[in-house]
Parts: structure tokens; C-alpha cells; sequence
């Protein structure tokens, strides 16, 4: 069994804590939007845990490329990895590392391809749908012709532009909150086309699976219909050998419906009496 690199194993034990880390870096970026008048100790302590977060994630992109064989090939196919490091935290910019976060997370997970699937699917809706409505809220919460006042219509604003319902009662008003809600409908979108192509992949593949058992049943039959048939040939061959033996006198024996040999042309050689042909020619007349 092929032993794992070492940046394998890496990955493998830094999976967890990275996690941890992310789930705690979306609470530090949470707090101060739904509770903006908290005190400024608890506005430090999540811009700090923001910082440690972020710090953590780049110290992981930095041993995993010193780790990886080619760096090159690990830059180029690891670019969501640099993204969530590079990307300064900064306010326009905090939900675009985050989301990039959660999904470097969830690639780095070891699981099988449609449970991957579905997890980053029900995965990307509810951290969309959150950190969507926390960064409108934010951005849309003291604006001069605003509507989006508070968590609930920023959640239901972010339902509404996910699904490309548009309701219009609740819509932003700044420039940045239109980036956003850009940013929500494309993704909703491509959400819609990737649940429905799992969901047309799951029936194709019921339909394979089927189509293959199918298959292979006929072909057990057809093999047990060839088996029958060459079984039959073979008893047909040995009821002919056993028919064409030869009798007492070397001719062929021949059998009546009953099995026992047919003696007719003897008995009308005999008279009917049953004797062998030269006993009748010598018996004496009356």
C-alpha cells in the first residue's frame, strides 16, 4: 500500500482544527453585525479572533506549498486556498474570504463524491443565506434610503434574491449592497443547476444500475437456454446409441413400445409357434 506524502498527512490533522477555526471565524465576523451596540472589548475580541483566523490559514497554505512536490502545479490548483489568504480583511471583502474559507474546508474533507456533493451544496445555501444577510445588513443598515433595518429583513431580502423570487419589499440601496445581491442571484442560480444535475445523475445512474442487472439476467438465461438445449442433444445421441445395439443374432435389436424385442418375422417363420427357423423346417407334418 502506497504510503501517504507528507502533505497528505498534514491535511489529514489540520482538518479539524481548520474547521474549528472557520466556524470561529464566522461567530467573530457575526457578532458585531447582529449585535452592534456591543461593548468595544467585545468588538476587539472578534476583530482579534478575525486576525488569528487568518493568520492560521496562511501559515496552513504556507507548509502545505512547502510540503507539496511541485509548488507551481499546487499554486495553480490550490487558487480558492490562496484567495481565502491573500484576500485582505477589510470590510467589502469579509464575506468573499469567509465563503472562501468554509469552502476550502469543505474540499479539504474526505468523504465520497455525492456525499462531497450534497455537503457542499446544503453547505454553500445556509452559509450564502447567512453571511449573505449579515453583509447587507451591515452595509445597508445605515444607509440614508435603506430598507434592510434589521436581521429578519436582511434574511428574508436573502431568501427572496437566492431564489430570484424579488419580491421588492425589501431591496438595497447602495452600491455595494447591489454587488452583492448580484453576487446572491448568480449563485442561486448556479445552486438551482447543480442540484438539478445531482438529481438527473442520481436517476441515470438508477437507470444504468438496472439496465445492467437487466442485462445480466438475460445473459444468464440465454446461457442457461444454450446449456438446456446442448443437454438435450446429448440425451437425444444416447437414446440413438442405445436404440442401434446390436441383438443376440448381430442384427440391430428392435424394441416395441413397450421396450421388449419385436419377434414377428420369427414367429411367421416358425408357424406362430415360437421355435427357431431350422426346428420348424424339420418338424414332422401331421
Amino acid at each position: 500500500m502506497k504510503e501517504p506524502s507528507r502533505k497528505s498527512r498534514w491535511e489529514r490533522r489540520t482538518q479539524a482544527p481548520l474547521l474549528v477555526l472557520a466556524v470561529a471565524f464566522a461567530v467573530a465576523y457575526a457578532v458585531p453585525i447582529v449585535a452592534p451596540d456591543a461593548s468595544p472589548a467585545v468588538q476587539r475580541a472578534c476583530t482579534h479572533a478575525e486576525w488569528v483566523v487568518w493568520a492560521a490559514f496562511a501559515v496552513d497554505y504556507l507548509v502545505r506549498l512547502c510540503l507539496a512536490r511541485d509548488r507551481r502545479v499546487f499554486v495553480r490548483t490550490h487558487w480558492l486556498d490562496l484567495a481565502a489568504v491573500v484576500l485582505p480583511l477589510v470590510q467589502p471583502l469579509r464575506l468573499l474570504r469567509l465563503v472562501a474559507t468554509l469552502m476550502l474546508v469543505g474540499r479539504r474533507a474526505r468523504m465520497a463524491p455525492q456525499i462531497r456533493l450534497t455537503t457542499y451544496v446544503a453547505g454553500a445555501v445556509v452559509g450564502l443565506l447567512m453571511f449573505g444577510s449579515l453583509a447587507v445588513l451591515s452595509v445597508e443598515r445605515d444607509a440614508p434610503n435603506g430598507n434592510i433595518k434589521n436581521l429578519g429583513d436582511a434574511v428574508w431580502w436573502s431568501f427572496t434574491t437566492m431564489t430570484t423570487v424579488g419580491y421588492g419589499d425589501h431591496s438595497p440601496t447602495t452600491g455595494l449592497g447591489r454587488v452583492l445581491a448580484v453576487g446572491l442571484m448568480l449563485s442561486g442560480i448556479a445552486l438551482l443547476g447543480v442540484v438539478t444535475a445531482n438529481i438527473a445523475a442520481w436517476f441515470i445512474s438508477r437507470f444504468e444500475r438496472d439496465d445492467r442487472v437487466e442485462q445480466a439476467q438475460t445473459a444468464a438465461i440465454t446461457e442457461l437456454t444454450e446449456e438446456v438445449r446442448a443437454l438435450r442433444a446429448e440425451v437425444a445421441l444416447l437414446r440413438g446409441a442405445a436404440g442401434s445395439a446390436p441383438g443376440p443374432d448381430g442384427a440391430p435389436a428392435r424394441e416395441d413400445r413397450a421396450g421388449a424385442p419385436q419377434d414377428r418375422d420369427r414367429d411367421r417363420d416358425t408357424g406362430g409357434q415360437g421355435l427357431p427357423p431350422v426346428a420348424a423346417a424339420s418338424a414332422p407334418t401331421p
